[in-house]
């Protein structure tokens, strides 16, 4: 059973007789429909809409989990408590760091399984700890095939709106319940079908250069490639910028390097065949 201990993640516990409400009001999530065992994706935005902290969260017992990067940690800490205010709502550390994940075909029960990786058929299961496996898998790898963004890797906090990173598709995002936020920001972009970026699946017949590498087309820059794995990858591109490219019949270049672009095909995306919208 292939497996992956991801040390760098924390997990932070949110219990209280209003925890869902704190929470449904705050992020993007849907929480008051989170199954139990089911592992969603969310994000706390800045009042412009873009991704100020992002994490998994999920349901175990009668409180939340929120797993996020260590680098987010305390500082997701910080802001959740000042929300809070004076709210029956207890936000505490785990004692141990990390995040176990597991996929295939028997998978620890206990676990909660990420719908990001669902999307694209495949199921993997999160738990907090470091749980013994005797398989290490690669994680990068199976976000590359799944199209899972990760910040830091793929994106930078604050510069990307959850439509960038496919949030808007993967169970992420809300546009049925209440305020939050940054909903309105997100909202208007729903409504006027005004995302520009987004997460695209890059591919080469040779190794891909190093994260940060610019894809271009035609000598413009059209993107950025993020997480790389051997010859597959995932950039952040300008939808518009491809689809001109692609329709004009103009190379795609990660660096030196010929490559491919394509939207995951889970999310039923494709790139426009008119031109850019705008320099």
């Amino acid at each position: 059973m292939p497996a992956a201990y991801l040390d760098a993640r924390h997990i932070l516990y949110i219990s209280g007789q209003e925890a869902e409400q704190f929470l449904q009001n705050l992020i993007t999530t849907d929480v008051a429909t989170l199954a139990t065992g089911e592992a969603r994706p969310g994000a706390l935005l800045t009042p412009q809409g873009k991704v100020l902290f992002d994490f998994i969260i999920w349901r175990n017992g009668d409180r939340f989990i929120i797993e996020t990067d260590e680098a987010q940690a305390d500082a997701l800490l910080r802001r959740l408590t000042m929300y809070k205010l004076r709210s029956p709502v207890e936000i505490i550390v785990a004692d141990s760091p990390g995040v176990t994940v597991l996929w295939g075909e028997d998978e620890n029960g206990d676990g909660a399984a990420d719908a990001r990786f669902a999307k694209a058929g495949i199921r993997l299961v999160r738990l907090p700890g470091h749980v013994g496996t005797d398989t290490q898998g690669d994680y990068d790898a199976l976000r590359v095939e799944a199209g899972v963004a990760a910040s830091g890797a793929d994106y930078a906090l604050q510069d990307a709106f959850p439509h960038d990173i496919l949030m808007d598709l993967n169970g992420g995002l809300s546009f049925r319940k209440g305020c939050y936020v940054g909903q309105e920001v997100v909202s208007r972009m729903q409504h006027r079908g005004t995302a520009r970026r987004r997460l695209a699946q890059i591919e080469s017949e040779r190794d891909l250069p190093p994260s940060g590498t610019e894809i271009t087309a035609g000598g413009k820059s059209v993107g950025t490639l993020g997480t790389v794995s051997g010859r597959k990858g995932l950039g952040m591109v300008r939808v518009d910028r491809v689809g001109a490219a692609l329709a004009a019949g103009t190379p795609l270049l990660a660096g030196e390097i010929s490559v491919t672009a394509t939207l995951p095909q889970w999310t039923g995306l494709a790139f426009p065949s008119g031109e850019e919208t705008d320099p």
